[in-house]
């Protein structure tokens, strides 16, 4: 298919998803997709795989359309923003109904967009409920193997649901980045060539592009420094409420456990590594706040040379702020994703326990602690 000629006016408002292009790529996805689905079905076929292949690929098509609509709503800044600037320029150089037609533009795309993502969230929904379904057939299936470990009820039952909706989260945050760059990357380069001064810095090529990328990779350092204490301090949390929880359990059921005493010790494990954790998240919440709020300023701080200049018109302020934020946002995949990995990480480690169980690997360290410690102590 030959590329649009390079003066020709970009498609403004919903009808840039059944132009062309797009239809062209819906065949190719659509082809793609089954091709690799009868691939797998008959060389390696799965109980799971229509949820595993078809649905992935569903998800896969829905983010990418996300990050078109994305794409369509930029492209409507421009003219619109301008339409914006020119009437109040010059009064009467615009008519209400030319407001009216822009405006309906932007709901067009606005509502194709929104009925997609929510038919989407409720197919993850879905997706989710059965990759949990997966996981808990195959550790029930190893169940006599299994249930020595500490806290594997609750393993079994809450760890599947929280370690495959929150993997299904990151997962989608990380292809949307990814697609976002692909898409916005390219945007930001040509906008390079009208903006090239930066604060201080002064003239370079690229500029928009290298402050998305200093400002990204700076968060994401500072955010991996301050945190590298959480992972392990969550897993312990749920150590030390498992210990607390299970002991209950037992008292139930028997009259000799979850005395005063041995409840008091168990409280107080799970109340101290509360603390401990309270008091790292305070200066992690430090840090990923303050960035957070400078980085609401950063995009127009960067642009101050250039307005001042007077190199921008209203519509492309508008445009620039959008690309560079969505360029800068998918860069900053791991600040804004961080609590979440440090979530995933503590479910990883309990559920590690289980995979070296099954494969008669060596458990480990904290499990095989929590194996030699006697109960009720």
């Amino acid at each position: 298919m030959p590329p649009a000629a390079a003066d020709a006016a970009p498609i403004i408002g919903a009808s840039i998803f059944w132009s062309t292009p797009f239809l062209w790529f819906y065949i190719y996805f659509a082809v793609a997709t089954f091709a690799f689905y009868a691939f797998w079905a008959v060389f390696s076929p799965h109980p799971w795989q229509r949820w595993s292949i078809l649905g992935s690929a569903l998800i896969l098509f829905t983010t990418y359309f996300s990050v078109q609509a994305s794409v369509a709503v930029n492209a409507w800044y421009g003219p619109f923003y301008d339409m914006v600037q020119k009437a109040l320029s010059t009064p009467g150089s615009v008519t209400a109904s030319d407001f009216y037609w822009g405006t309906v533009d932007f709901l067009g795309i606005a509502f194709i967009a929104v009925t997609v993502g929510v038919l989407s969230l409720f197919f993850v929904s879905h997706y989710i409920f059965r990759w949990r379904t997966a996981m808990n057939d195959y550790y029930m299936s190893h169940w006599p193997q299994l249930r020595h470990i500490e806290g594997a009820a609750q393993r079994v039952q809450e760890d599947t649901m929280r370690f495959s909706s929150t993997l299904e989260q990151l997962g989608v945050s990380l292809v949307k980045a990814v697609m976002t760059l692909i898409a916005f990357l390219p945007v930001l380069f040509s906008f390079s060539e009208k903006i090239n001064e930066l604060p201080i810095i002064g003239v370079i090529p690229h500029a928009l592009v290298w402050a998305a990328v200093f400002w990204a990779v700076f968060g994401t350092g500072l955010l991996a420094l301050v945190g590298i204490k959480l992972p392990g301090l969550e897993f312990n949390n749920q150590r030390v409420e498992a210990a607390y929880r299970k002991e209950l359990v037992y008292g139930e059921d028997h009259d000799d456990r979850a005395g005063p005493v041995t409840m008091r010790e168990l409280f107080r494990n799970v109340r101290h590594n509360y603390f401990r954790l309270y008091f790292h998240y305070v200066y992690f919440n430090v840090a990923r706040i303050l960035y957070l709020q400078a980085d609401n300023v950063f995009p127009t701080i960067i642009l101050i040379p250039s307005i001042v200049a007077g190199k921008l018109t209203l519509g492309l302020m508008n445009q620039i702020s959008n690309v560079f934020s969505q360029v800068q946002g998918s860069f900053q995949y791991l600040v804004n994703s961080w609590t979440t990995i440090i979530e995933l990480l503590s479910i990883y480690k309990r559920l590690r326990a289980f995979e070296a169980t099954i494969h008669g690997e060596p458990l480990p360290s904290l499990d095989r602690e929590n194996l030699e410690t006697p109960q009720g102590v």
